[in-house]
């Protein structure tokens, strides 16, 4: 009877050593991982503290955009490192209700003329389309902004109590700007209108 070939794994020769195997983690290895991701998250949750503020919207003066009990993360250094831009979400000290900060758009910056007539916004004379808005806002008026001031409107533009109805916000009021909706999850967003004034 012919005797079939050996497989070369299966021989008498083969090293049937057993591998090591990895040693269990110790209680001390362990412990020291935790710690090492618990400082992590506390050195990068002190990072955004410090860059970043966080708001609550608190009533529809800035719907269809922001609506109440959503959350955004406040750039608190972005006035400070850069400059404003019409449009910008912003967050600030209300004037008129100390303790109390208010979450509008910049419409105004220092030195621009702001006129509203018949539902349209002009912007150093130069018409303004308004996507974001919610209805053409039916008051009338014309502001003058003065050096250290900016002008803030909502975007829900006859329910919100802003700069046509208490005036100027300074600057010095600025919490900063809004950059995202992050909480609920489902409504992340980024926040970035930009104004354009070209007549």
């Amino acid at each position: 009877m012919e005797e079939l070939p050996v497989p070369a794994d299966q021989g008498p020769d083969k090293d049937e050593t057993p591998k090591p195997e990895n040693k269990p983690a110790t209680i001390a290895g362990f412990l020291w991982e935790i710690f090492q991701t618990l400082a992590m998250a506390l050195i990068l949750f002190f990072l955004v503290d410090t860059f970043m503020a966080r708001a609550r919207v608190e009533n529809i003066s800035m719907m269809p955009n922001l609506r109440p009990g959503e959350f955004l993360l406040v750039n608190k250094y972005a006035y400070q490192w850069g400059s404003m831009t019409r449009g910008d979400v912003i967050v600030f000290h209300a004037p008129d209700q100390p303790g109390v900060d208010y979450v509008k758009r910049l419409i105004g910056e220092p030195g621009d003329t702001i006129k509203m007539q018949g539902g349209q916004l002009y912007i150093n004379g130069a018409p303004v389309k308004e996507a974001y808005i919610t209805m053409p806002a039916t008051y009338s008026g014309e502001w003058k902004v003065p050096p250290g001031m900016i002008f803030a409107l909502g975007d829900n533009r006859d329910r919100s109590d802003d700069s046509h109805a208490w005036g100027y916000v300074p600057e010095s009021s600025l919490v900063g700007k809004g950059i995202l909706v992050y909480f609920p999850l489902d409504q992340i967003k980024l926040l970035n209108v930009t104004i354009s004034t070209t007549p």
